[in-house]
């Protein structure tokens, strides 16, 4: 095995679209692969220091959606480009933009599934950012993108991965196996 030293390698990392509303009451998003699930209920992210942050330092309540290849270009786009220095930004991205229904923040419906979460927790917190650990209130998903059980089909929305080696994105494949299950056949 070939060594490196320490980087933020851990993979697959999700890509997380954030929308908060801004001081003037319009919508922002930001791009955000430091994440993952805190525990049953809630969420850790790592933010910077951004115009979402300060607008969670303003309400403490956000939308996570999970971008998708089709979203891809526009996702990328919020991450790249701040509302700081272009205040017409979310135009660009074509986005249909509502009204979250249990906090108040944008929900962006051109993506399949978004979390409506409110910040419980900030923590090593400085001028460069902080990381936040939120409590999902509410999840919404677009009943095209949910399989006969009525629950979300994961492999139906075409979900993407930071991949931080090489800055790129991977979409997610397909099922190849049963969790809770399949490792039985090692008993």
């Amino acid at each position: 095995m070939k060594s490196f030293s320490p980087k933020p390698w851990i993979a697959p990392q999700p890509v997380l679209i954030i929308g908060t509303y801004n001081e003037d009451g319009t919508a922002n998003a930001m791009n955000a692969a430091w994440a993952g699930q805190w525990d049953q209920h809630e969420i850790m992210i790592s933010m910077g220091c951004h115009r979402t942050t300060e607008n969670l330092n303003r309400k403490g309540e956000f939308t996570v959606a999970f971008a998708t290849t089709e979203t891809l270009v526009a996702s990328d786009f919020v991450g790249i480009v701040s509302a700081k220095d272009d205040p017409h930004k979310m135009e660009k991205t074509g986005w249909k933009i509502a009204k979250a229904e249990r906090v108040d923040a944008p929900v962006f419906t051109n993506f399949p599934m978004a979390l409506e979460c409110r910040i419980r927790q900030k923590l090593d917190e400085s001028e460069t950012g902080y990381y936040i650990v939120a409590e999902i209130l509410n999840i919404l998903v677009d009943e095209h993108y949910l399989a006969a059980d009525g629950n979300p089909d994961l492999e139906k929305m075409h979900l993407i991965s930071y991949d931080p080696v090489h800055h790129g994105y991977l979409e997610i494949g397909s099922r190849i196996g049963n969790a809770f299950a399949d490792g039985k056949k090692l008993k």
